[in-house]
């Protein structure tokens, strides 16, 4: 297999990063199926304490989503929220919105971003910390939005007896998502909030 000609970036060539360019697009392309695996390592290696996984957690967010006719991004979002506690547990909000960023709504990425601090809503009292640090965002476009995701998907779904859709049965929305151009200003739509589905 064929390498570049250098070991350190600067001494590069156009010729070895033209080969990086060519190397990188199949490996772009199994993004879908690294979440996918992440996702399932979630199942197995979790949080203790909680009565369900994180991918549980994750797929019964995602369930909620999609039965109250939420569109793929939200689905995503949902399904993704904590894709970061495994590798980031203290700040996995940020991470989870970086792994989404590029291929979803603004709105949906900023939501992932500050759920964490949103869902202090419902235990910070119990560790003696602000329960309402999220009226810090009070003004922002997308505060009812994360106000709502957390009270509609993410603090309900821990339910163990919940009817959740398997984790197979989201694989071709996390595929057509993740295979969209990423940073599209068109997918991105900054600036706009549609908010969550009316039920």
């Amino acid at each position: 297999m064929k390498t570049v000609s250098f070991t350190q970036m600067k001494d590069g060539t156009k010729e070895d990063y033209q080969l990086l360019e060519h190397a990188e697009k199949p490996y772009l392309a199994m993004t879908a199926e690294r979440i996918l695996s992440e996702l399932g390592r979630q199942g197995e290696d979790t949080l203790t304490g909680y009565k369900i996984t994180r991918m549980d957690h994750g797929l019964q967010a995602a369930t909620r989503a999609r039965r109250e006719g939420a569109d793929i991004d939200w689905i995503i979002g949902a399904l993704l929220h904590d894709i970061g506690d495994g590798l980031a547990p203290q700040n996995h909000d940020r991470f989870s919105a970086e792994v989404i960023r590029p291929f979803v709504r603004d709105e949906v990425a900023w939501v992932v971003e500050h759920h964490g601090i949103f869902q202090m809503l419902y235990y910070a009292r119990h560790y003696g910390w602000d329960e309402n640090a999220r009226d810090r965002f009070k003004d922002h476009v997308h505060f009812k939005a994360c106000s709502d995701f957390c009270e509609r998907w993410d603090q309900s779904s821990f339910d163990p007896e919940f009817p959740t859709d398997t984790l197979e049965s989201f694989e071709p929305l996390v595929r057509e998502v993740f295979a969209r151009k990423a940073y599209d200003p068109a997918v991105l739509q900054v600036g706009v909030s549609n908010g969550l589905p009316t039920i």
